[in-house]
């Protein structure tokens, strides 16, 4: 049966625990190097005298996962990350004239799958060691498939691919400047204003990159992407920041962008939105943080159904123990005694322009409370007032109890 071991070095930081581990391998005890320390100090297990007995993953269950893989995996990896680490097998095919999704859970490999499809990631075909392949092996390794055409086309110029990342809220550390000058520099079809009315960020353009919020940098990078010149748009979870209306207009802008000649591959996790926006769908499948699998295609409400149900009849795959069921209601609980932890009456505060007002709540033990409304209305301040990070101009907050609060925030400033 085919194996990986995946080490988690970053976790495994302790020497004598690894030593110890070293002790309890069958195969070491039996006179031969498994399981092993590198010179930089790193725990090492060689997957070929692997026997998969399980011992080494519950002295270190954090650090250590050995993996039987499905039999149906018969081909070699096409892209490893290094020695026991992950590793991908299989890659999505774009589809001239239609919207490709790629559905998976985070860790699976579908960012590592895309970047090799947009040339940000050479695929070094399993062997980490020597670096990417050239196009002559990679030809010869997906021979026969639509893979090979892919690249083939990639290689003679026919196709010209444009990618917009995962990580938007990493771009104004690596890009300064107003947003309209940085979208001028990429604009290749001499289409800025249509393209940023479409997507609604003409009042921003004079705005530095470093001031404008989670939301907006999506749809900037997802301009950027789209004022290239390319055959091939790929868009790694463009939705995300956004509210629902927005959502809904920057998936009626990306299947706009099709044509008979043009195709786009996008990594959604929302299932409203991916249906809305594909005409067909990948399930990428395996485990998380150590290998990832591509389906092939299928129709984009069948494959959401598959994915739900957690098995694929085509290729006789279970990537998941149960079903994911949708209730027509929540489960009733039972109403805990309300015990205030926090309230507020008539707090305002202005930031520039901008006012927030609030007249009156408050939040209690035992409770989840969702806030909705459109980007730019005032939640994250208001959620920053609660959390002590902003101070109100006028009002009241009563802590009536003492509180330690985690405070998460999508604004990129605060990432730096």
């Amino acid at each position: 049966m085919p194996r990986i071991a995946i080490v988690d070095n970053t976790r495994l930081r302790d020497i004598s625990l690894k030593k110890h581990i070293q002790t309890l391998c069958p195969v070491n005890r039996a006179g031969k190097e498994c399981i092993k320390i590198s010179p930089d100090g790193k725990l090492v297990i060689i997957e070929s005298l692997c026997t998969g007995c399980g011992i080494c993953p519950k002295a270190a269950p954090d650090a250590i996962r050995i993996i039987n893989l499905p039999e149906e995996i018969h081909n070699e990896p096409i892209h490893r990350y290094g020695e026991n680490m992950f590793v991908l097998y299989s890659l999505p095919t774009p589809i001239f004239g239609k919207v490709t999704g790629i559905l998976g859970i985070n860790g699976i490999g579908k960012s590592t799958a895309i970047k090799i499809l947009a040339g940000v990631i050479k695929p070094n075909l399993g062997d980490y060691k020597k670096g990417g392949a050239g196009y002559e092996e990679l030809l010869d390794f997906f021979k026969g498939t639509e893979a090979q055409r892919f690249f083939e086309d990639i290689r003679d110029g026919r196709i010209r691919v444009s990618y917009k990342p995962q990580q938007v809220d990493l771009i104004p550390k690596t890009t300064k400047g107003k947003v309209g000058d940085l979208l001028r520099k990429v604009d290749e079809k001499g289409m800025l204003e249509k393209i940023t009315e479409a997507l609604q960020i003409k009042e921003i353009l004079n705005n530095d990159i470093s001031e404008i919020s989670g939301g907006e940098l999506q749809r900037v990078a997802i301009s950027a992407c789209t004022l290239k010149k390319a055959d091939l748009y790929i868009f790694d979870e463009p939705t995300s920041y956004l509210d629902i209306k927005q959502r809904i207009n920057v998936s009626r802008f990306i299947k706009s962008l099709v044509t008979e000649k043009t195709s786009v591959l996008a990594v959604e996790h929302d299932l409203i939105i991916l249906d809305f926006i594909a005409d067909l769908v990948h399930l990428m499948y395996g485990k998380e943080d150590c290998y990832g699998i591509v389906s092939g295609v299928k129709p984009v409400k069948n494959g959401i159904n598959v994915y739900l149900s957690g098995y694929i009849r085509e290729e006789n795959v279970r990537f998941r123990d149960s079903k994911i069921r949708f209730e027509l209601k929540p489960p009733i609980k039972k109403r805990m005694y309300a015990e205030m932890l926090v309230s507020w009456k008539d707090i305002q505060i202005k930031q520039g322009n901008f006012v927030l007002s609030s007249h009156e709540g408050g939040i209690n033990k035992h409770e989840i409370i969702g806030v909705l409304g459109e980007n730019g209305t005032g939640k994250t301040t208001f959620a920053k007032i609660l959390a002590g990070v902003l101070r109100h101009d006028k009002g009241e907050k009563t802590r009536e109890l003492e509180l330690a609060i985690s405070h998460n925030t999508l604004n990129p400033q605060m990432l730096s």
